[in-house]
């Protein structure tokens, strides 16, 4: 079985350090074009190109299934995506877990972008999924540029500011960044130092690749031999994990099972 997996950095660490443990002996494809990171800023007609390109790069290998492991990705992409690759591989885009975060009802957080922040994207699954929460959307600016480098310092003045932009007694926190479920530690215990103790975090990479296994399912698929592989592919070229990654748990794990090749 091979997963492929796509975002214009890092971000789709998370997602695929969850595919990795769900299905150990898949083959991953890692698929990013970092030199055109963040796309956030781009316009839709821009962010569409550049993500078929490393959507196509990916394909290329062969994938049983593809991960669009990117919230803009997934807003402003995934029909072109689909169009292009299925039904011969199935696509399944991210979106952020404002459902299982709202569940619950109280006070719920969504950190997102600021692209994503107050988009009709976000304001859509806000009013489908979350009418008995009381929501509060939360710009980053930064936080994932900072993330992407390994920026220690701009990472805390990040997830600082952005903690102290919400509630107190914040009951659930939605990542609405791929990048964002990195440094979930961090975000939780500067949320819980701004007054909100009892905060869970969501993030939506384990429902991600567990939908990828589910599409794939019973279909025929790329056959030879599994053996947990790992092929980096960056800007369509094949490499190494970006230094940056290793700085992560989800890059230390994917790395020490299966080194790039």
């Amino acid at each position: 079985m091979k997963i492929a997996l796509m975002d214009s950095g890092i971000g789709l660490l998370a997602a695929a350090a969850a595919v990795r443990r769900q299905q150990p002996d898949a083959d991953l494809v890692l698929s990013s074009d970092p030199g055109s990171m963040p796309w956030g800023p781009r316009s839709t007609q821009d962010i569409t190109a550049r993500a078929l390109a490393v959507a196509r790069a990916a394909a290329a290998h062969r994938p049983d299934a593809l991960i669009v492991a990117c919230n803009t990705a997934s807003v402003h992409a995934l029909p072109a995506i689909r169009a292009a690759l299925e039904p011969a591989i199935p696509v399944i885009g991210t979106v952020p877990a404002i459902k299982p975060a709202a569940a619950g009802g109280g006070s719920v957080a969504i950190w997102a972008t600021p692209s994503t922040t107050g988009s009709a994207y976000q304001r859509g699954l806000i009013s489908e999924f979350a009418t008995g929460a009381d929501v509060t959307e939360v710009p980053c600016p930064g936080l994932a540029d900072a993330i992407e480098y390994a920026d220690e310092a701009a990472i805390d003045e990040a997830v600082a500011a952005a903690a102290a932009l919400t509630p107190s007694g914040v009951r659930a926190v939605v990542l609405g960044c791929t990048h964002y479920e990195l440094v979930g530690e961090r975000i939780a215990d500067a949320v819980r130092r701004h007054g909100s103790p009892a905060a869970e975090l969501y993030g939506s990479a384990g429902a991600v690749a567990a939908q990828a296994l589910r599409r794939i399912g019973d279909r025929p698929t790329s056959g030879g031999t599994s053996g947990a592989g790992l092929t980096v592919l960056l800007s369509g070229e094949q490499g190494p994990l970006p230094v940056a990654a290793l700085t992560y748990v989800e890059g230390r794990l994917l790395q020490a099972v299966s080194p790039a090749r």
